[in-house]
């Protein structure tokens, strides 16, 4: 079969990380006969060269070439792409990780679509990656009609005649930013750009040492000179104009603007604080006219101006008072409600814990203020004009892999007069809906630990935060379970944050099942009914097990809809007798069907069935429990 795929990962001194991103690209869904993998070691120095020899030996997709150190990422990209013989190449650092079907799912869409460049959606473990970008799939994105500029990492999945047919390779050397030279090249000239949003293709992992090369302190005179020639990229391939400035916006914005917010610039030691305003001060005046800076939101907007002024003491005040906005979302009320998770909420930005006041008074355009004072009234103002329109989600993002998913949304906004009217809050009411089984971007959540965020653009924030803390803060299991279209979920607050978050078909005890009451089970006609605390839209088919005398026997039932849900089971009397254990499974289709332990036992004959207490095992069964308990925690303590 011809290699659809050529997986490049340049790799340098990995250490354990490298085991992850490994396992991620051989377990593809893609056949193995269509895609290889191409490690281009840049002179390691740990055990890494002989690691990478011993997995090309036992597996036939895996290639190595060893070189010496070129200094950063772009030389080894050029290799793999010069060794690759897949009609894609797919860039991936080697402390990142690709989803299952990444592959597969990027390169049937590319060629669906007659794509050069095909961006798969992002997750952050750890790290930031592109929102807006990735709300939908985008077919045929381009810079002008799409925020492909959001997403400049090497990442992408590219069709090797596009880069061999232009000759668009990675600059070289010790240096920085030769991904955004390279990716904005590819999108400036390629036919079709496709971006896949309803998958996560890739996790851009933060490690625990935070030892990732974008996380390492730069020079900024080298690291702005790499800038200029992205910059030049744009002008080399577009006009003067509107199109040109949104895409130095970018540059402006995350590279420039965002550096010198918050926490993020007053962090930083005084003296580099001081060398890198100098050098964005540089760029602004050298590189963007007045239509750059002129498009940012207000507070952006005022950075951005502080800097071309060369106002470094503003910019120092203004990132302080900044730094103590944050944003507030209080749930209101959570309930089931037509086969959906209803989840109302309030969110309004605050400062220093308290609720922001903006003025109420007219807001008059215009340059920003460059004193500070006058600025931030000039950025609250412009707030309360754009208010009507302001932007409020919520989305799901899983515990374990950091993937996020947007929720739909009802939005209404309040603003609401402060003491004597000259001030104002401005408070956004939501209500989500989560569909449990189309949440994940059509699809069915999975199974794991989902916790809901709130994000809110305004004013030129944008803040995300946890939604909570919870009205009656501590309660573990706030709101009962659904079951809905096959899938187990369940509402709860987290500890000690008391934070919203939903549990997919791993919940136990928290579930309520073993709170259900004689008062809640009867057996009549050898038909078993029991009340039980979980909400059902509709009638929904289940397992009954029965276990004793060293056997089990799986009975089908029924949930009725209802919310506490009857539960129906037509009992096997007469084919077997004795005591026996009861366990449900509420998802029987599950790939790994879960039983939850019953409160109570059957006592089953030839005349009917009885609901009787759960038989209290005997002294050897529990001698051998505690044996194993035992056991396991002496085990545990040996790996540890």
């Amino acid at each position: 079969m011809p290699v659809k795929v050529s997986v490049i990962v340049p790799v340098y001194n990995p250490g354990p990380y490298l085991e992850d991103c490994v396992a991620s690209l051989l377990r593809q869904s893609m056949p193995p006969d269509a895609y290889e993998v191409i490690f281009v070691d840049d002179g390691s120095t740990d055990g890494t060269p002989a690691r990478l020899d011993a997995l090309t030996a036992e597996d036939p997709r895996v290639r190595v070439v060893h070189q010496e150190n070129s200094g950063w990422s772009g030389k080894p990209r050029n290799v793999g792409i010069a060794a690759a013989r897949g009609e894609y190449v797919m860039f991936v650092d080697h402390d990142d990780l690709l989803g299952d079907e990444a592959l597969e799912r990027m390169y049937d869409y590319g060629v669906a679509n007659g794509a050069d460049v095909v961006v798969g959606k992002m997750a952050g473990k750890g790290r930031g990656v592109p929102v807006e970008l990735f709300r939908t799939n985008r077919p045929r994105a381009t810079v002008a009609n799409a925020p492909l500029i959001d997403s400049l990492t090497p990442h992408k999945m590219v069709r090797r005649a596009f880069l061999d047919g232009i000759g668009l390779r990675f600059p070289e050397g010790r240096r920085r930013l030769e991904d955004h030279v390279f990716v904005a090249e590819a999108y400036l000239r390629a036919e079709n750009v496709s971006v896949l949003s309803d998958y996560v293709c890739y996790y851009h992992v933060k490690r625990d040492d935070e030892s990732n090369a974008g996380f390492r302190r730069f020079e900024p005179a080298g690291y702005f000179k790499n800038l200029r020639e992205a910059l030049d990229v744009v002008e080399r391939y577009t006009e003067p104009g509107p199109l040109r400035d949104r895409l130095f916006r970018r540059w402006l914005r995350v590279e420039m603007v965002e550096r010198l917010r918050g926490r993020r610039f007053l962090d930083l030691p005084e003296d580099y604080r001081r060398e890198l305003f100098d050098e964005i001060h540089g760029v602004v005046v050298e590189r963007f006219g007045p239509g750059v800076a002129a498009g940012l939101p207000p507070a952006q907007r005022v950075v951005a101006a502080l800097a071309a002024a060369g106002r470094f003491d503003d910019a120092v005040a203004f990132a302080e008072w900044e730094a103590a906005l944050a944003l507030r979302a209080v749930p209101v009320g959570v309930e089931w409600r037509d086969g959906m998770l209803r989840i109302e909420f309030t969110a309004e930005f605050i400062r220093e814990r308290r609720p922001l006041e903006f003025p109420a008074g007219p807001f008059y355009p215009g340059e920003p203020p460059l004193e500070v004072s006058e600025a931030v009234t000039w950025v609250c103002a412009d707030a309360v004009e754009r208010f009507a329109g302001a932007p409020a989600d919520l989305r799901l993002r899983e515990r374990a892999s950091g993937a996020p998913y947007f929720q739909p949304v009802e939005v209404t906004r309040e603003t609401v007069p402060v003491g004597d009217g000259t001030a104002v809050r401005l408070v956004l009411r939501v209500t989500a809906a989560v569909d449990p089984a189309r949440a994940a971007s059509g699809g069915p959540l999975g199974d794991g630990l989902w916790d809901a965020f709130v994000r809110v653009r305004l004013g030129g924030w944008t803040k995300e935060c946890r939604l909570g803390p919870a009205p009656q803060a501590g309660s573990p299991t706030p709101y009962d379970a659904g079951v809905v279209d096959g899938l187990v979920v369940l509402p709860y607050w987290t500890r000690p944050h008391a934070s919203l978050a939903l549990d997919v078909g791993r919940a136990g005890v928290r579930l309520g099942l073993g709170g259900i009451t004689p008062g809640d089970v009867t057996v009549e006609g050898g038909r078993l009914r029991a009340v039980l605390p979980l909400y059902v839209p509709r009638p929904t088919g289940v397992l009954l097990r029965l276990t004793g005398d060293g056997a089990s026997v799986d009975v089908p039932g029924t949930l009725s809809p209802a919310n506490p849900s009857g539960l129906e089971v037509a009992l096997p009397v007469g084919e077997m007798s004795g005591t026996r254990r009861v366990a449900l499974c509420l998802a029987p289709d599950a790939g790994s069907p879960r039983f939850h332990a019953l409160p109570f036992a059957l006592r089953l004959g030839f005349g009917g069935a009885r609901v009787v207490p759960v038989p209290r095992p005997g002294l050897a069964q529990r001698l051998a429990r505690r044996v194993r308990r035992a056991l396991g925690t002496a085990l545990g303590v040996r790996r540890a």
